[in-house]
């Protein structure tokens, strides 16, 4: 064994014999001296599996082994699962050390809690929503057992970056710092993760006033083989009379019970609904077959009895199992290693794409991706979005960024996150009773996480807050929780930032078609796609979340929306030259990798038609009947700005794939349109999101004044400076 090894508790390193490890693993060597050391803060980067656990807590563990009276080791975790399954890993550490371990989150029984709040000692390991419920309830308790606090690690903290619940844990640590007298020499965050783009930006992400300087430890060993095939499924047209041949979900259920009965594997879905059908019909061929049923779905809705059984049933591994689920199952929950990952549907992200192919490849096996990916068969009426085959090269150009460029989106830092800002302004003054504004102020924005917003808008949002009730000054100049404060104070669901994006009812006439989230921008003569039929978009009640809409015509809707903000313009740009190229393969070496289905490859190849017939190697714009389309093969927020620019300009104009498509018009008119708004001056993110009906997609936002909420949203949701570059270069 290695000096490094020596420099561990010799209880730790007789705890690493009994595990019958020959050595320990270039990432736990690296990370010993940094964490030992104690004075910064550590980042330690690596693949799933790849013992980033141990290697904080085996040092960690050693310098705090003999604390007395309090937590050495404050442990964060995005998920309660993940928790239970680290507590598992870590109680034979914590006996060999005599160390207790406590988990705590809202499904932990009394009982334990009550034997750490009398005997705080050894490792703590909480959820975010925990910790602000300990801080605002038990303060004085909090002080005493985090008195000797000396470290705070967080895990999967790529799940946190550029979120609301990333600003809340941000802030939640200030506040520990702060309550500990610690503000200048603040506790030390080492931060575990898989999938982090821009590695050197992360530091100020995990400390935003850079107290402590940050050592970043990857692993340079990864020599996971990678097997990945992308399968193509043709949607058949229905023609009446006919018996219709099987549709692409039927085929498709039929190759995933073909594929993978009898072993492990994660099937994701990205929708709840597409979830269900997929696991019901596959519970249907079980039955057919006469064979166990082995096809669970696993996402949020569920119950939690439900969940845990399909979690445990997967830890066990000695049943095949296959879960049908949403995100659900990205993250680093330890189901074992799966056999196979299969995804349905083009992902939203490269990142989310190498979280979960990161959950497959068993010990020595590689890593197996499906991609299993639909189109329509086309018709004379259909659009420029299914010829050229986009949710197909979307997935190919994916892929391609994943393993042939190892690229993957950075977080998006350019938010303000206004609407947790507002609750953390409420936690604050739950925790102390009273606060002066210049204490928020210094607290929340110079210190803390808030750095971007500026001293007039926090003053706009606190004067917000007084003339709305959820704060009250008192004549010393205190600011105290008011009447609306103190009942969103006291609801349960207060400690949580973060809310599920409101599902609002489309409405034609009389009659309700479903309902949809609400993630993407909507104004009146929008045109969107629902139930595979077109629709204008006629007003939109926030307050009843009502959309309601008229049938318009228009050719068959593109089966691929692909709507959302989510989509990087990096992607996009892979897929331009994917096209460009004529060619979607990998070069390995000397030879070129191919990892398409043949009906995969044909599908790529009638794409591939559409956009040399239309010559769009270099053309923009181009005119369908009386349809333009514009395709500036950049991601969603500069479609979406684009977009919103051509309706503010009374065109009728939606945006699908990355495509906007604009009505009974001339690519003249167009371009003559956005060359006069390119001449006035563009209008800003701002000056946009005002004409969006609905802008309120976080908890909170709806409590917020409105010029904060409209600067949110244009910033989430448009990037005005990408094309005013790109109209400048394409006009």
């Amino acid at each position: 064994m290695t000096n490094e090894y020596q420099r561990l508790d010799p209880r730790i390193q007789k705890w690493i014999y009994r595990q019958g490890w020959a050595d320990l693993r270039e990432l736990q060597k690296k990370a010993i001296p940094p964490i030992l050391a104690g004075d910064r803060d550590v980042l330690i980067s690596a693949a799933t599996a790849a013992g980033k656990t141990e290697a904080f807590f085996l040092p960690a563990c050693s310098a705090i082994a003999d604390i007395q009276g309090g937590f050495g080791i404050l442990y964060i975790s995005p998920l309660k699962a993940l928790i239970n399954d680290q507590y598992r890993r870590l109680e034979s550490l914590g006996d060999a050390l005599e160390m207790p371990v406590t988990p705590w989150h809202g499904d932990v029984a009394q009982s334990k809690k009550l034997k750490a709040k009398k005997n705080p000692a050894g490792i703590l390991l909480i959820t975010p929503e925990s910790l602000e419920a300990m801080l605002i309830r038990n303060a004085g308790w909090l002080k005493q057992a985090f008195a000797p606090l000396e470290y705070i690690a967080i895990d999967e903290f790529h799940a946190f970056i550029g979120s609301e619940r990333g600003m809340q844990l941000l802030s939640l640590l200030n506040r520990v710092d702060h309550l500990l007298g610690r503000i200048d020499n603040p506790v030390p965050r080492v931060a575990l993760s898989a999938t982090l783009g821009e590695l050197e930006r992360v530091p100020l992400s995990l400390r935003p006033n850079q107290r402590l300087p940050c050592d970043i430890i990857t692993d340079s060993q990864t020599h996971a083989t990678l097997k990945v095939q992308v399968k193509g499924y043709l949607e058949p047209l229905t023609t009446s009379g006919q018996q219709p041949p099987p549709s692409a979900e039927t085929q498709i259920c039929h190759d995933i019970f073909r594929l993978c009965r009898g072993d492990s594997h994660l099937v994701f879905a990205n929708s709840r609904k597409r979830t269900e059908s997929i696991a019901a019909t596959l519970g249907d061929l079980s039955e057919a077959s006469i064979v166990p049923n082995e096809f669970f779905p696993h996402h949020g809705s569920l119950s939690r009895d439900l969940r845990e059984t399909l979690e445990k049933r997967l830890q066990q591994g000695n049943l095949p199992t296959t879960a049908i689920c949403t995100m659900t199952l990205e993250l680093g929950i330890d189901i074992g290693k799966v056999s196979s990952v299969v995804q349905v549907t083009a992902p939203h992200s490269v990142a989310s794409l190498r979280q979960r192919m990161g959950r497959s490849g068993r010990r020595d096996s590689p890593a197996v991706l499906r991609m299993l990916i639909a189109e329509h068969e086309l018709t004379p009426t259909s659009g420029i979005v299914d010829h050229l085959r986009l949710q197909l090269v979307q997935s190919l150009a994916m892929i391609r960024l994943l393993i042939g460029s190892k690229w993957f989106e950075p977080a998006d830092t350019r938010q303000m996150h206004y609407s947790t800002l507002f609750h953390q302004i409420l936690a604050i003054v739950a925790q102390w009773g009273g606060v002066r504004a210049d204490q928020f102020w210094s607290q929340l924005c110079q210190q803390g996480p808030f750095q971007k917003v500026s001293i007039d808008d926090f003053k706009t949002l606190l004067k917000h807050m007084g003339e709305h009730q959820f704060l009250t000054q008192l004549s010393s100049g205190e600011l105290v929780l008011g009447a609306e404060g103190e009942r969103q104070v006291n609801q349960y669901t207060f400690y949580a930032v973060f809310s599920t994006p409101e599902e609002f009812r489309i409405v034609a006439g009389s009659k309700t078609l479903g309902s949809i989230p609400v993630d993407s921008p909507l104004m009146p003569d929008q045109h969107i796609i629902f139930g595979g039929r077109r629709w204008k978009v006629t007003d939109i009640d926030s307050d009843k979340k009502v959309i309601y809409v008229e049938a318009t015509k228009g050719g068959q809707p593109p089966l691929f929306g692909g709507q959302g903000m989510s989509i990087h313009d990096v992607v996009r740009q892979e897929m331009l030259t994917i096209y460009r190229e004529g060619d979607y393969r990998i070069t390995v070496g000397d030879r070129k990798a191919d990892f398409a289905d043949t009906t995969a490859r044909n599908l790529f190849d009638e794409g591939l038609h559409c956009f040399r017939n239309n010559n769009l190697a270099s053309e923009c714009f181009i005119q369908q009947g009386q349809h333009v389309y514009i395709l500036p093969w950049l991601g969603d927020q500069t479609v979406n700005t684009l977009s919103a620019l051509l309706i503010q300009r009374g065109f009728k104009a939606g945006s699908f794939a990355g495509v906007v498509e604009v009505e009974k018009t001339t690519v003249s008119e167009v371009k003559q349109a956005l060359f006069s708004a390119l001449q006035e001056g563009l209008p800003s993110e701002s000056r946009l999101a005002e004409s969006i009906a609905e802008k309120c997609l976080e908890k909170y936002d709806e409590y917020l004044p409105e010029t904060l909420l409209t600067q949110e949203y244009g910033l989430r949701a448009f990037d005005v400076e990408r094309v005013e570059e790109w109209l400048r270069g394409h006009l």
